[in-house]
């Protein structure tokens, strides 16, 4: 059971993530609701003092409802030109292997880390899931939790900028696959939740990797796609997911001396550059030879998280599912392919 102070710790973390997100809308930056709260939470790690927690405990509900909404893109017509994604999904094959033994080859060489940390540092899956492999292979597990919140905190902070200063598509906020709460029909909505819960415990009792993102995408993907259901997911709790991811990435930081964040930083910009240009290489290919959209070619090819790079193309407009089956290749490559290989390291 958890703790009244610690509940309105994390209450009042997401009030400093919240003001960061108005902040960014004030200025008219790009992804404000995520990329606001990231900022502002980052500067309040550096008061140690302050009475604030991760709000780790919203991550759960978060992580359903994103879950919620990519199965909400898998209509009827989508799943009818999955076929038309093939070559470019196979292409995750290569591009997995090419980022991570170019990052491992880069950490042990440069940053010289030992060869599993170098190899878990760089290998793009997600942070907890790297960090318990570490664990349990006896690797340096702050190098990798600094170096995969790093390498996604450059993701995440990169790819709007991109997105809307280069390709000049409004990201901003998202009215494409939700709509206001108003609209929303709330019957059909809560039986989505149940369906969500469900789901999400569910893919965690047979020990499905994201566990509470995939399960709800699955049963979300069921429904939507056998018109089961045909509500939107309110753009307002959106907004929420925004800021209390944006606030648990700003906590990543939290307790780590500054100059030890800024060497990792820097160490890792050198292997986000590497990372960038391998991923051009496969956005090219995917672009020019398969005739894919270029944001959503750079959205699946990108080495963020699932969550966050999901949430930029629901944010965008881009194909989700497409997007989605890319990240979820990457992810079951890394998982099934990482813990063999780190043992023989």
């Amino acid at each position: 059971m958890i703790k009244l102070s610690d509940l309105l710790k994390m209450l009042l973390a997401i009030l400093i993530g919240l003001c960061g997100s108005v902040l960014f809308i004030f200025l008219q930056l790009p992804l404000p609701w995520l990329l606001g709260a990231i900022f502002t939470t980052s500067i309040a790690m550096r008061f140690e003092n302050l009475p604030i927690q991760s709000p780790k405990l919203f991550s759960a509900p978060a992580r359903i409802l994103i879950g919620l909404i990519i199965g909400s893109a898998f209509t009827p017509q989508i799943l009818e030109s999955l076929h038309l994604y093939l070559f470019s999904i196979l292409l995750i094959i290569p591009y997995s292997i090419l980022v991570t033994f170019a990052g491992m080859y880069y950490y042990v060489k440069v940053l010289r880390f030992d060869r599993k940390t170098a190899f878990l540092s760089s290998t793009p899956g997600g942070v907890v899931e790297m960090v318990i492999l570490g664990e349990e292979q006896k690797a340096d597990t702050s190098k990798i939790t600094l170096v995969q919140s790093s390498r996604l905190l450059f993701v995440v902070l990169s790819l709007p900028f991109i997105i809307q200063y280069v390709f000049h598509l409004d990201i901003s906020g998202n009215q494409l696959i939700t709509k206001a709460l108003k609209d929303t029909n709330l019957l059909e909505f809560f039986y989505l939740i149940i369906i969500g819960i469900i789901g999400a415990f569910g893919a965690r009792k047979l020990r499905i990797s994201a566990a509470f993102l995939i399960g709800p995408m699955i049963l979300s993907l069921i429904v939507y796609s056998s018109g089961l259901i045909h509500t939107l997911i309110p753009d307002e709790l959106i907004k929420c997911v925004q800021v209390i991811f944006g606030t648990i990435i700003g906590f990543t930081f939290r307790g780590v001396k500054l100059r030890m964040i800024l060497k990792i930083l820097m160490g890792t910009f050198g292997h986000f550059m590497i990372l960038a240009f391998i991923s051009g290489i496969f956005i090219a290919i995917a672009y020019y030879f398969f005739g894919f959209p270029i944001v959503s070619t750079l959205l699946a090819f990108s080495p963020g998280g699932q969550t966050e790079m999901n949430l930029i193309a629901l944010i965008v407009g881009a194909n989700v599912p497409y997007i989605t089956i890319h990240h979820i290749m990457r992810l079951f490559i890394v998982m099934n392919l990482a813990p063999i290989l780190a043992k023989r390291l």
